[in-house]
């Protein structure tokens, strides 16, 4: 006998992660190809050390490490196993019901949906802008009584584009205040907007204005996994209860810790990662692509029905990129010679006939 599990989770689609290859350049998952500084590298070996103690539950020195970093209260933050968990417990803190909505962009980060449906809730996906940006208005008018949590990924992963603050308070002001809006900022460090919109400054005057952050991205530590929140004392304190016991481990800890405190050091390092994206993103223009204002460490090319094929060409010319179902392809800017094979292939004669033509 087969042990009986939620039918509904036939219709729920397993994570995708940018595939790897031996030998290919990955320019899928949206890495920085710069390891960990020797400071972390170092806080690294020694957490190891005591492996075989369990890590610290309520992560307390990191949160307080992150509290002191944002000038914020230690009950105003908590931890998760990268961000993407965080996005989990905030469905389970906020919808009881499969009648319970949860409102995000659509294309945005492909795990919303994922976790709204394991949460037993229902998604809600507005359709982006021509320009493929959120689409506020769209959004504020898909709000119901059933709306539980809005996820707002700025800049959006995986078109890079973002808003400022202006126009994201305009937004946050047509959202009743018993709704719980999340500001997805994981490329965060790499915003170059002038009308610069810091989530943690906004929701120091808006209880129900949440904000991720990660240290997988700017700070180079994608394979320990972990992120964090900021938020209201009220929502911290759900997503405790709801916390998977010592999800974040002692590793992970430790690590985080030092990169904030080398956080001017790592900080820099987007400025080079800034710099080859606009290259890219100059280059596949002049080409004759589409690539929206990138506001992240990838540029985003709608390609449509395209885009796996594109996908499969690049892989086999040795670049790795994402395509995104019949949408677009997403290519993270890595190393100048990794940026430059891709652009070797993408500006090839042959393909520009075959994707362009």
């Amino acid at each position: 006998m087969t042990a009986r599990i939620r039918p509904d989770l036939d219709s729920i689609p397993a994570y995708t992660p940018g595939r790897s290859n031996p030998g290919a350049v990955k320019l899928a998952s949206n890495e920085t190809t710069l390891g960990p500084l020797p400071t972390v590298v170092k806080a690294i070996a020694e957490a190891a050390e005591t492996a075989n103690r369990y890590p610290d539950n309520m992560a307390s020195e990191l949160r307080a490490a992150v509290a002191a970093f944002h000038g914020v209260e230690v009950a105003n933050v908590a931890v998760g196993c990268g961000s993407v968990a965080l996005c989990q417990e905030l469905v389970q803190i906020t919808c009881a019901a499969p009648t319970d909505e949860v409102l995000f962009a659509w294309r945005s980060f492909e795990a919303y949906p994922i976790v709204t449906q394991v949460g037993n809730a229902r998604a809600i996906q507005v359709p982006l802008t021509e320009g493929y940006a959120h689409d506020f208005e769209a959004m504020a008018a898909a709000i119901t009584e059933r709306t539980k949590l809005i996820f707002v990924c700025n800049p959006n992963n995986p078109t890079g584009t973002a808003y400022g603050r202006a126009e994201l308070e305009r937004f946050l002001d047509a959202v009743a205040d018993h709704i719980l809006v999340v500001l997805d900022e994981a490329y965060y460090e790499y915003l170059r907007v002038d009308d610069h919109p810091d989530g943690v400054e906004i929701g120091r005057t808006r209880p129900n204005v949440l904000v991720l952050r990660t240290f997988s991205k700017a700070y180079g530590l994608a394979g320990l996994r972990v992120g964090y929140a900021v938020g209201d004392p009220e929502v911290i304190t759900a997503l405790l209860k709801v916390h998977i016991p010592f999800s974040v481990n002692r590793l992970a800890q430790a690590a985080a810790i030092a990169s904030l405190e080398a956080r001017h050091e790592l900080l820099d390092r987007t400025d080079h990662v800034v710099a080859e994206r606009d290259r890219m993103r100059t280059a596949l223009i002049a080409a004759g692509y589409t690539v929206p204002p990138s506001e992240a460490n990838f540029l985003w090319l709608p390609l449509g029905e395209r885009s796996a094929d594109f996908g499969e060409a690049s892989a086999s010319a040795g670049v790795l990129v994402r395509p995104y179902g019949i949408d677009g392809v997403r290519v993270t800017a890595g190393d100048p010679h990794e940026n430059d094979l891709f652009l070797a292939f993408a500006t090839d004669p042959d393909v520009l006939a075959r994707f362009l033509g």
